[in-house]
């Protein structure tokens, strides 16, 4: 019996991080790609068209990309899932050329800044930001750039055939990133164990110590917060937060608990935490 195909869209192109994060997420399953040169395209797919969305959300070494946060709830998203990807980052070259032909190195601007220790070693070669990393070596390819590399996959180093002249370049070997499984429908997930609200308090003093009490009172894991300026309010900010919990009773509970300290409340989504002892 032949399965459906899953429509996933992503920031990137063939060979590009969110193509190997969405592999790893859904492991064998057959994938139809959409791939979109921006991550605003992607929320839009998710959004009008019901396809499912990869996206990375924060970085071990760069941190958080943190419009994604607000895209999530622009579109009225939700986060079905989550995985982490190890990112090992490699400077390709057509082959033939060496570390001396090089003028430029193209790559996204989150990959640059993962590599920048590299990039400081050679201050005459000029660092270019490009849309994204498998798409930087695609194009070097295609047109047979002799004096540009691209900081990329191995993946893409073999889908284009193209040579690893140093691999392993980014700053910490330690190189994570967390990518989100997006959906413009809730998740069905069976037994969720972590969630991701957004919400906001008074600007009073000790409000957001009563939601962190909360939180700890009933054992809840704060595994992340992240605040974010509300556009057009001046100092005024949206908390995002991550929760570990092994209840998910005690979860709801709590939720109606940290009605009565905030002003706003969004849930973005209660899924299956990924975190693993390797991270």
């Amino acid at each position: 019996m032949l399965t459906e195909s899953k429509n996933i869209a992503i920031q990137g192109f063939n060979g590009s991080f969110h193509e190997e994060a969405s592999r790893d997420f859904f492991h064998n399953e057959d994938i139809n790609f959409i791939f979109c040169d921006t991550f605003e395209k992607v929320f839009k797919q998710v959004r009008d068209n019901n396809k499912l969305g990869v996206v990375a959300i924060e970085n071990s070494l760069a941190g958080s990309i943190l419009p994604n946060y607000g895209s999530i709830q622009k579109y009225n998203l939700h986060i079905i899932g989550e995985t982490y990807k190890k990112i090992e980052q490699n400077l390709l070259v057509m082959p033939g050329v060496k570390i001396d032909d090089i003028k430029e190195i193209w790559s996204h601007p989150m990959a640059l800044l993962q590599c920048q220790e590299f990039l400081n070693r050679y201050p005459n070669i000029k660092s270019v930001e490009k849309e994204d990393t498998a798409k930087s070596a695609f194009e070097i390819k295609k047109n047979n750039l002799k004096n540009t590399a691209a900081i990329a996959s191995v993946t893409a180093s073999k889908l284009y055939g193209m040579k690893i002249l140093e691999k392993s370049i980014q700053s910490n070997k330690m190189n994570f990133t967390r990518f989100l499984i997006l959906s413009n429908k809730k998740s069905q997930v069976d037994e969720p164990n972590k969630a991701t609200l957004c919400f906001s308090v008074k600007n009073t003093a000790g409000s957001l110590a009563k939601v962190l009490t909360v939180l700890a009172e009933n054992k809840m894991n704060l595994s992340k917060i992240q605040s974010h300026p509300k556009l057009g309010k001046n100092w005024e900010y949206f908390f995002y937060v991550d929760l570990l919990f092994q209840n998910f009773n005690t979860y709801l509970t709590v939720i109606e608990q940290i009605k009565h300290y905030v002003t706003e409340l969004t849930i973005l989504g209660a899924y299956k935490n990924s975190i693993t002892s390797e991270l």
